[in-house]
């Protein structure tokens, strides 16, 4: 790492950390205006008020980081060019792509950053903040939901659970399950008292069996023997707990695989729900480019601060971050709509704001 580079991400990242607390600083102020009594009341561990601050707020990083990179870009290269920096860098024989790649290589790395939170993270620590502010910062030790339904089309199996706690989906009561013909006759039932899923399969106790014929008649186990077990292993069944727990959360906390893995399993979606459902697929993909395309453009905005006027170069940012993200929510309402081929409309404006930056970056080098 050069000297040249290493001074150019100190100045730059110094403004960067400045913009991310203070706009962080910001959301949590909000939400402790309205949680600080309940938390006062509850007293729950300190971890887990810390826990719950990142699950609220992580959701909004991918707003939040372009944001402090367009404001430390600007300030960055309005603070080179007011000292002459770039142009004693530049009479040095530096070329300007050398002096503003620590900025991109920052950005790369957000990029990536925000792109990993967002499936690994977000989903579930926004959930999990979610459920502990409705608990009223309470600890929450159980959610149990009752007569849980989930239809498995590919397999036309249909489950029917009494008792289920999301906290732990892996142990089922009162579960029956139906297994049906390709022609959507009945072919025989499951009941169990308890299922466990235990080594990638699920474990039924004290299973009873009831066998139909092809016109839903009752009729005799073809298989008494299998009634005489107390425990029995179902490797056929393909369900897993997290299938179950899936079925009951908001479609905001999927990750991008279970997004995929839902469109896959629910052919039966119309096709206003499917291309609203796979435009979140390739909007929640193309979300963390932004970190690199708002820098590309608000480099050469922080250029025309000194050239021509401080406002002026804030003001030619400003309007091109709105623009960027005006034309997003534009794109997304014509794709949600079936409107708008679902690609085209998620990575447009990544495409058409990319391509501005590049021709505003080549004028101003």
């Amino acid at each position: 790492m050069s000297i040249l580079f290493r001074y150019v991400l100190k100045e730059f990242l110094t403004p960067l950390c400045y913009c991310l607390v203070g706009f962080l600083g910001i959301y949590v102020i909000f939400e402790l205006f309205e949680s600080f009594g309940r938390i006062a009341e509850n007293k729950p561990p300190f971890l887990k008020v810390v826990e719950f601050f990142a699950g609220y707020v992580s959701p909004y990083l991918q707003w939040i980081i372009p944001a402090a990179l367009l404001l430390a870009t600007l300030y960055t290269l309005w603070n080179f060019c007011r000292h002459s920096e770039i142009t004693a860098m530049r009479a040095s024989g530096i070329g300007f792509s050398v002096i503003v790649s620590p900025l991109f290589v920052t950005a790369a790395c957000l990029m990536v950053f925000v792109g990993l939170i967002n499936e690994f993270y977000v989903p579930q620590a926004a959930e999990k903040a979610k459920a502990f502010r409705d608990a009223k910062f309470a600890p929450i030790t159980s959610d149990i939901r009752n007569n849980v339904p989930f239809y498995n089309r590919r397999a036309n199996r249909i489950w029917r659970i009494h008792t289920m706690d999301i906290q732990q989906p892996h142990l089922l009561e009162g579960v029956l399950i139906s297994f049906d013909r390709p022609d959507g006759s009945s072919a025989y039932d499951v009941t169990c008292r308890r299922a466990e899923y235990l080594d990638g399969m699920w474990w039924f106790f004290f299973p009873q069996y009831q066998y139909f014929d092809e016109l839903n008649n009752p009729i005799e186990n073809p298989r008494p023997e299998l009634a005489k077990l107390v425990i029995r292993a179902f490797p056929e069944l393909t369900e897993t707990p997290e299938d179950f727990v899936l079925m009951n959360k908001p479609w905001e906390y999927y990750s991008i695989h279970n997004m995929i893995r839902h469109l896959r399993e629910n052919t039966a979606l119309n096709p206003k729900e499917i291309a609203s459902k796979r435009y979140d697929i390739h909007s929640r993909l193309a979300v963390p480019f932004s970190c690199l395309i708002i820098t590309l453009f608000a480099i050469p905005a922080g250029v025309a601060t000194s050239r021509q006027s401080v406002f002026k170069g804030v003001i030619i940012a400003i309007s091109m971050f709105m623009s960027f993200y005006a034309a997003n929510i534009g794109c997304m309402i014509l794709a949600k709509n079936a409107l708008m081929p679902v690609i085209l409309a998620a990575w447009l404006p990544n495409l058409v704001f990319l391509i501005t930056g590049l021709v505003l970056f080549h004028h101003h080098r």
